[in-house]
């Protein structure tokens, strides 16, 4: 069973004049303080949206997607950044986002790179309410079917 009374005494009448009228009694509670989001959460639902985009292989640069890779393969390494090629500038209000991206081969590079935009927009902007004011997208490489083949030892 729930108690919905209170253990505060009940006033009536109009609130009192001093500290105890500003408490935002007369505002909604979604009003009734801050919220700030850092940077990193922006990054992680950004690198999160890019990634969930068909043709995107990978996000990051070379050598921080090959540091991910070896920090994968360490045991008790971890796992790769989400944050990894997703760089955020976040403010009261807005937020700008860069991207460095991977594409598989045969992928038209400006249909992703609009997919993934719509991607990002509407995952940051849902999350956070924060509004988008720009995804800029570098593709920093392309990733060919036979890229894959290189694990295997080329020593017999």
């Amino acid at each position: 069973m729930t108690d919905t009374s209170s253990s505060f005494p009940r006033r009536d009448g109009p609130p009192a004049n001093g500290p105890e009228s500003d408490a935002g009694a007369d505002r909604p509670p979604e009003e009734r303080g801050r919220t700030t989001i850092a940077d990193g959460v922006v990054e992680k639902l950004a690198g999160t949206a890019a990634r969930d985009v068909p043709g995107v292989h990978a996000l990051g640069a070379g050598m921080s997607r090959t540091l991910g890779a070896v920090r994968e393969r360490v045991p008790g390494g971890g796992r790769a950044s989400v944050r990894g090629g997703v760089k955020v500038e976040v403010g009261e209000r807005q937020a700008a986002v860069d991207l460095v991206v991977v594409v598989e081969y045969g992928v038209p590079i400006t249909e992703m790179a609009g997919d993934v935009r719509v991607s990002v927009i509407s995952a940051v902007e849902r999350l956070t309410g924060l509004e988008v004011v720009e995804v800029n997208i570098a593709v920093d490489d392309v990733h060919l079917p036979e890229d894959e083949d290189d694990t295997e030892s080329r020593v017999t």
